[in-house]
């Protein structure tokens, strides 16, 4: 299978833990892809409309576009399970992708604005309300999740990278402060062998 992105990209991680945890971390090959918000990757277009990464091809040629896809796919073909298959338990787990998503979202979305717009042309409001999401987002997960984080599941594994990508991005936001659980979860689960296995690198 190939995965078109790069491993900087949150989404594009979180699919790659999510295969090393399903046992099929050896089977994902990791196409280097380019983008930016305001040109479109040809290459890239010619396998999704969206043009977004992650992209995953599978063996029999089916192209599946969207880090959510493209987990929920690994989590399935895998030999253990990371979602249950029904019921309050699925959609707690789902609502904790989702929330894990929502700060990817917006941290990334901060980013492309600082790193890829002219700063003359900076919305600082908008940025605010960027990392207030996130602020937001890290004060829930510390309050109401640590049962469902302590659990290795699709919405623990969105959490960790997307932790993990706030240390990579933002240090300075400290999101440590005052969130010792939180905390004391990303330091197990950045232990685990799927996220050193996939770890960033200082450029």
């Amino acid at each position: 299978m190939k995965i078109y992105g790069d491993m900087i990209s949150p989404y594009v991680r979180m699919c790659f833990v999510t295969a090393h945890e399903a046992g099929l971390g050896g089977e994902l090959e990791l196409i280097t892809t380019d983008v930016k918000i305001a040109t479109e990757n040809e290459e890239l277009a010619a396998l999704s409309p969206i043009a977004q990464i992650p992209v995953l091809v599978t063996p029999n040629g089916a192209v599946l576009h969207d880090s959510r896809v493209i987990v929920d796919h690994l989590s399935l073909a895998g030999d253990r399970k990371l979602l249950a298959s029904g019921g309050d338990e699925r959609h707690r787990i789902l609502t904790l992708q989702a929330l894990g998503l929502g700060m990817a979202d917006a941290a990334v979305a901060h980013r492309n604005e600082i790193a890829q717009r002219p700063e003359r042309l900076h919305w600082h409001a908008w940025l605010d309300r960027q990392k207030l999401r996130v602020e937001h987002a890290l004060d829930v997960l510390e309050a109401r999740w640590e049962a469902e984080l302590s659990e290795v599941n699709v919405g623990s594994i969105t959490v960790a990278v997307t932790l993990a990508y706030l240390d990579f991005r933002y240090d300075a936001w400290s999101w440590r402060t005052a969130r010792p659980r939180l905390e004391a979860f990303h330091r197990r689960f950045n232990a685990r062998p799927s996220m050193r296995a996939t770890a960033l690198r200082a450029a």
